[in-house]
């Protein structure tokens, strides 16, 4: 790992000059300039932190001598651009990758990386990408799914080739399963759930396994009928009862449900399971590679199996790495027990990593991307920390958000002996011509947080001058006394002289209030924006009450 710490220290120093003190997130995205690897973030972290901490610690005299002794360090550095790795027995203009999705719940980000990282593939050999939706499943599979899941994938960039639905090719699946029947390889079970359970852990057969081929045929075809009861019958594949693999040990690979589904309704009563229809609609579909997340590893043997007695060509398969982000609930079950009882507000809520919910806060669709080329083919799994993403998506949006001033809990601040000046033009991002006027007069509003932190001290207005603030509000107010406009390093603070409430839901499901400068009416719904010294946030909307409603995003 490349040794950071002067590089570390020396944005440090800067940050806390600039603004009173260095914040840990404004860090990070500077250093993949100077060589930092993406895998080396989660061990990088700690010492930043470290760093950080003992920067904040330093008189503001300190912190211009060091800053002195390592400003050269400060300078851009081209980013060394990583691709995929190459896939094994890929064919340029032959690779056809597929994305499997069940229509049961909101993609989360683990999804989509590996959708992303498929199609990636499918582009890189000039090749083929299908968008198949698992959707054997008819109790949970449903339209709203359907429809987010396609919605995601084309914000996430992802462009398919084809689109197809599982639940299409039953008759073919129903033909499949009979021949598995005739050929002795499958057999009708009547066996209730709880004794199959107890025989498969005992690597025991059930006594159904001997039935005679031609029963096996009628029961499947009074199956088909929908002459049984649900839970009656199962169609079990003859795998191996005595393999230390228990997905091996006759699993069931068809049952009977008569639950409506949301594309086919009520035409079929008898749905494959995962384990038979995924193997097969890939070799149906002429899938060349398979990357699915390494929670598959145990059933590769199991699709492989049923593939060879079928005679259909199987798809090279590669598992990667499966991961979380820490502290991130993904199990769709949990999810929906947390929306039922009023945990949590939706699949969108900030709490949850859902492309939905990460959408909507303000992460951008190249972070998505650039996380994918960074996880690759690895096949360690692990856990990604929040921060990471802030990183990747910080570095994308930083250079395009506009600036604006936002002040939580305003105080009014009344200042005096200052001069007239009337506005102040300002741009709204360093690296852009455009700017706005800001009005200027003898109040102002600042953040209470901020007069907490600096009252009774000298402080510079952001864009403006400097001024001393007294020590005491008296019901939301305070005094303050123009000092000069020379550029000193003291703390730099935002403030507002006219302009909108503004409500910004944080990371945690609450709400905070403040005020937003005027020019902030101007901000277009979906747009990312950073308020200067407080984060990035979306604008979601604007409230009956006509206040800007923000998502925060991240630091």
């Amino acid at each position: 790992m490349v040794d950071l710490s002067k590089e570390i220290r020396a944005y440090a120093l800067r940050n806390a000059l600039e603004f009173g003190k260095a914040d840990t997130g404004k860090i990070l995205p500077k250093l993949f300039q100077h060589g930092l690897d993406r895998k080396d973030i989660k061990q990088t972290m700690p010492q930043i932190t470290k760093i950080v901490n003992e920067v904040n610690a330093l008189s503001a005299e300190e912190r211009n001598k060091a800053f002195a002794e390592l400003k050269d360090v400060v300078k851009e550095r081209e980013e060394k651009e990583e691709g995929l790795p190459e896939l094994e027995q890929a064919v340029d203009g032959q690779v056809i990758t597929r994305l499997a999705p069940e229509p049961s719940k909101y993609n989360h980000i683990g999804h989509a990386l590996v959708f992303l990282i498929q199609y990636l593939y499918a582009k890189k050999y000039h090749g083929k990408c299908i968008l198949r939706f698992d959707d054997t499943n008819p109790e949970k599979s449903t339209l709203e799914y359907y429809n987010a899941m396609k919605d995601d994938l084309a914000w996430l960039g992802i462009k398919w080739d084809e689109e197809r639905l599982a639940s299409d090719d039953m008759p073919r699946m129903y033909t499949l399963a009979e021949q598995l029947i005739s050929e002795k390889h499958a057999f009708v079970c009547s066996c209730v759930q709880e004794d199959m359970k107890s025989l498969r852990e005992k690597m025991k057969a059930c006594p159904c396994r001997k039935n005679a081929v031609q029963k096996n045929l009628d029961e499947w075809k009074l199956m088909l009928a929908g002459k049984f009861p649900e839970g009656s019958k199962t169609l079990r594949l003859k795998g191996d009862m005595k393999s230390n693999n228990g997905v091996m040990r006759d699993p069931v690979i068809a049952r009977i449900s008569f639950a409506e589904h949301f594309k086919q309704g009520k035409k079929y009563c008898v749905w494959p399971m995962y384990d038979f229809e995924n193997p097969v609609e890939d070799s149906l579909n002429g899938v060349t590679h398979v990357i699915r997340s390494k929670e598959f590893e145990l059933r590769a043997e199991l699709h492989t199996f049923i593939l060879e007695l079928l005679k259909m060509k199987m798809p090279i398969v590669r598992e990667i790495g499966r991961y979380q982000i820490t502290g991130a609930e993904t199990q769709g079950r949990v999810i929906r027990e947390m929306i039922e009882t009023g945990k949590i507000n939706g699949w969108d809520d900030p709490r949850l990593v859902t492309v939905k919910a990460l959408r909507r806060r303000g992460f951008v669709p190249e972070m998505f991307q650039e996380l994918a080329q960074t996880v690759g083919l690895s096949k360690s799994s692990g856990h990604i920390d929040f921060s990471v993403l802030a990183a990747v998506n910080r570095k994308i949006i930083d250079a395009r958000a506009n600036r604006y001033s936002f002040v939580q809990d305003s105080i009014e601040v009344q200042v005096a002996g200052a001069p007239a000046i009337g506005k102040v033009t300002v741009q709204f991002h360093p690296d852009k011509p455009e700017t706005r006027d800001v009005e200027v007069g003898h109040s102002f509003f600042i953040s209470a947080g901020d007069f907490e932190a600096f009252k009774g001290k000298e402080i510079r207005l952001l864009h403006l001058y400097n001024l001393q603030l007294d020590d005491k509000p008296v019901k939301g107010k305070t005094s303050a006394m123009y000092t000069s406009t020379e550029v000193k390093p003291t703390p730099k603070i935002n403030w507002v002289s006219s302009g909108t409430t503004a409500r910004v839901l944080k990371e945690d499901g609450t709400w905070i209030s403040g005020l937003v400068e005027k020019a902030a009416s101007a901000i277009q719904i979906g747009e990312v924006v950073q308020f200067e010294r407080f984060g990035f946030v979306r604008l979601d909307k604007i409230n009956e009450k006509g206040e800007l409603e923000f998502w925060f995003s991240h630091k």
